[in-house]
């Protein structure tokens, strides 16, 4: 999740008592929602409002998981293409349905771990709008562990697995807020001041129905496989807070962006290996 996407999104943020005592509203909500996807909802949200639905942001990774799962689905089976070149396909629009926010933190997080200096120094080459070799390095690493994991399942896994994985991810990104602390000139301080303790345990039990549902109502009974996919996104979110903690110091929106993404390939990935043991 990128600061400079963020900002492009949503009206400019001005930080007042109001807005930090904001409510819970529908609009707050359809906000998150225009940022978190490419759907035309001409929703002008603040950051401080859509900050506060940070903990269920995992039902608008289920939605989007729903869609990528059933495109996955269309490609397997009406369509017969290959496993590879409809896990490729099905990365794609997964990664550009989110319209690339993520995709651009987990950029610039790579650039900022391969830099060296201090914390400060680190966040300053993650700002550069310029991308690094470590940038495109760890987006090589993780596209490539995500597509392979995806043309290593069955077909009859596509859909229950895409739409785990998409849910995991926003539980990677909302677990890293939860135990992160916040840049102050950052635009993710908003979402990371919004979550705690209780409210993430709220977001995983959600998470963890999802999972069970996906599995067990999408074509595979009787398995708890969508659970394991869920503690893939649980514990990516921390390997991301302890990443941040030795290397930042501080998390800004591209970390918390960055850890969509690592949700995401950790949790198909856990999928596939819980499935190979399972065998």
């Amino acid at each position: 999740m990128s600061n400079k996407d963020l900002q492009g999104k949503v009206s400019s943020p001005k930080i007042t008592h109001k807005d930090d005592e904001s409510q819970f509203s529908i609009h707050g909500f359809l906000g998150l929602v225009s940022f978190s996807t490419i759907l035309p909802l001409n929703i002008h949200s603040t950051i401080p409002e859509m900050a506060k639905f940070t903990f269920i942001w995992p039902i608008i990774g289920a939605f989007i998981g729903i869609i990528a799962g059933v495109f996955g689905w269309l490609l397997v089976y009406p369509l017969h293409l290959s496993q590879l070149l409809s896990a490729a396909l099905i990365y794609s629009l997964a990664i550009s349905f989110t319209g690339f926010h993520h995709l651009d933190g987990l950029v610039d997080f790579g650039d900022g771990l391969m830099a060296h200096g201090d914390p400060k120094r680190k966040i300053e080459i993650m700002r550069d709008k310029r991308i690094g070799t470590g940038g495109l390095a760890l987006l090589l690493i993780v596209s490539l562990v995500t597509v392979t994991s995806i043309t290593s399942l069955s077909a009859v896994y596509i859909l229950p697995a895409i739409f785990v994985s998409e849910v995991a991810a926003k539980l990677s990104l909302v677990t890293c807020a939860t135990f992160s602390q916040p840049l102050k000139d950052g635009t993710g301080q908003y979402f990371i001041n919004n979550m705690d303790w209780k409210l993430l345990t709220g977001s995983v039990t959600l998470c963890i129905i999802l999972g069970l549902l996906g599995f067990n109502y999408m074509g595979v009974t009787g398995s708890y496989t969508g659970v394991i996919g869920i503690l893939g996104g649980l514990v990516s979110g921390l390997l991301m807070v302890l990443i941040t903690r030795r290397n930042f110091k501080w998390t800004n929106g591209d970390i918390l962006g960055a850890s969509n993404e690592m949700g995401r390939m950790l949790s198909i990935l856990f999928i596939v290996i819980f499935i190979s043991w399972s065998v």
